[in-house]
């Protein structure tokens, strides 16, 4: 009888240890419903730990978009609720927290991403599952060329784009033989690409004598730096950034590489990575930037006054993007009536959206933004690294003509 009592406390004790779980599951669930009902849930995957000093910016600067738009009553008579994901700058995680946030959180479409690996992951899902998503960050042009869809949008200047944006000042220096440094993965590869390509179209006669690609985040700067030096460059076309930039610039300081060398650098103006080096910023070299400290519109100095204000910092490159986002998918809600991901896709469609440096329209030809390109050359002031001369390049004059990227792009 004892043997008999115990079994059937055991299993009354399993079954109302399932039954709790069962309750807490659909409890859950009701409150996801719940929210879901009261708020438009957004997902939103980065890769805020492997690189930092880009993406804590940028999620300030969404974070602060959201507060304007929440407090200005919302979309569509509803707040906006941002649901944050971390890929680990890994495609198989991005698709992995990209299927979570839709079937666990039941978000109405996606936006983000930083590499352009995980932003072509997030592509992919969205135009195999029919899903909005705007990649804020990702520089590939295959978001928006040989992988673009109907689904997928891309706020930033591309990497042609970017690259496009320096050509004018390289062609200018005449210099023959380039020196090509790149960091070995899409967006250095793209990169280099389009250099090698608008570079021969302008000047014919140009040489690439040699090439040093390092594994993303793994550079040996020495070996980089002597294998650039051991060429003897006229010029150098940089596309490295973060970690693997600052270790490129202190070795090629202390190895005399720049010495009356011309250098041309792609996001190397950005705070980002122009802070950390403080005195040690290179000088002199023609860069694509984020010279927030030197931008005198009044748009801009609202939304660099209205920054400082909630985080008592200033912004960086990140955090316009973030901002931009966050105010391009409430711009695009509105216009569409809607979260369904075919109206908001159509809703893209030609979308005008005012940012703090310019406004934008989102093309319909490839789903790029018009949003362009701040390029100028760098300068040391205060112990730190600035952008000491700058234009302003529009995006709509850094694009394709329209007959090419029909062959580059399916239809959609």
């Amino acid at each position: 009888m004892k043997q008999f009592n115990f079994q059937f406390d055991f299993q009354r004790n399993i079954l109302w240890a399932a039954s709790a779980a069962i309750l807490s599951l659909a409890g859950a669930s009701a409150t996801v419903t719940a929210s879901a009902q009261e708020t438009i849930r957004i997902g939103e995957i980065n890769s805020y730990k492997a690189q930092p000093a880009f993406l804590e910016p940028y999620r300030r600067g969404w974070e602060m978009a959201l507060d304007e738009v929440n407090a200005a009553g919302g979309v569509l008579g509803k707040k906006l609720e941002v649901i944050a994901r971390d890929d680990n700058g890994n495609p198989g995680d991005s698709v992995r927290v990209a299927e979570e946030l839709m079937a666990r959180e039941r978000v109405a479409l996606l936006f983000g991403g930083f590499l352009s690996n995980t932003g072509l992951a997030l592509t992919d899902y969205a135009r195999q599952h029919k899903v909005f998503f705007l990649a804020a960050e990702p520089l590939t042009d295959k978001i928006v060329w040989q992988n673009g869809n109907k689904y997928t949008y891309r706020l930033r200047p591309s990497t042609y784009m970017l690259v496009a944006s320096v050509v004018k000042e390289a062609v200018k220096l005449k210099k023959k033989r380039w020196a090509i440094v790149y960091p070995n993965y899409e967006y250095g590869q793209s990169a280099v690409a389009s250099f090698k390509t608008l570079m021969k179209q302008a000047q014919p006669d140009v040489e690439f004598v040699v090439e040093q690609a390092p594994p993303l985040g793994k550079i040996d700067a020495g070996a980089v730096t002597q294998a650039l030096a051991d060429a003897k460059p006229d010029a150098i076309f940089n596309a490295l950034f973060a970690a693997d930039l600052g270790k490129f610039v202190r070795e090629g300081n202390t190895r005399g590489l720049f010495d009356h060398v011309e250098v041309v650098s792609l996001l190397t103006g950005e705070p980002e990575y122009l802070d950390p080096l403080k005195n040690e910023a290179p000088q002199n070299w023609i860069v694509t930037g984020y010279p927030w400290y030197a931008i005198n519109t009044p748009e801009h100095k609202k939304f660099v006054e209205a920054y400082r204000k909630k985080f008592n910092d200033y912004p960086r490159n990140g955090s316009l993007v973030g901002y931009s986002a966050l105010m391009s998918i409430a711009a695009g809600i509105r216009k569409a009536g809607s979260t369904d991901a075919d109206k908001l896709a159509a809703a893209f469609s030609g979308l005008k959206v005012d940012t703090p440096v310019a406004s934008i329209v989102y093309r319909p030809q490839d789903h790029q933004s018009t949003l362009g390109a701040f390029v100028g050359r760098t300068g040391i002031k205060d112990g730190k690294g600035i952008m000491t001369s700058f234009s302003y390049v529009d995006g709509a004059s850094l694009q394709l003509p329209d007959d090419e990227v029909r062959k580059l792009r399916p239809a959609d």
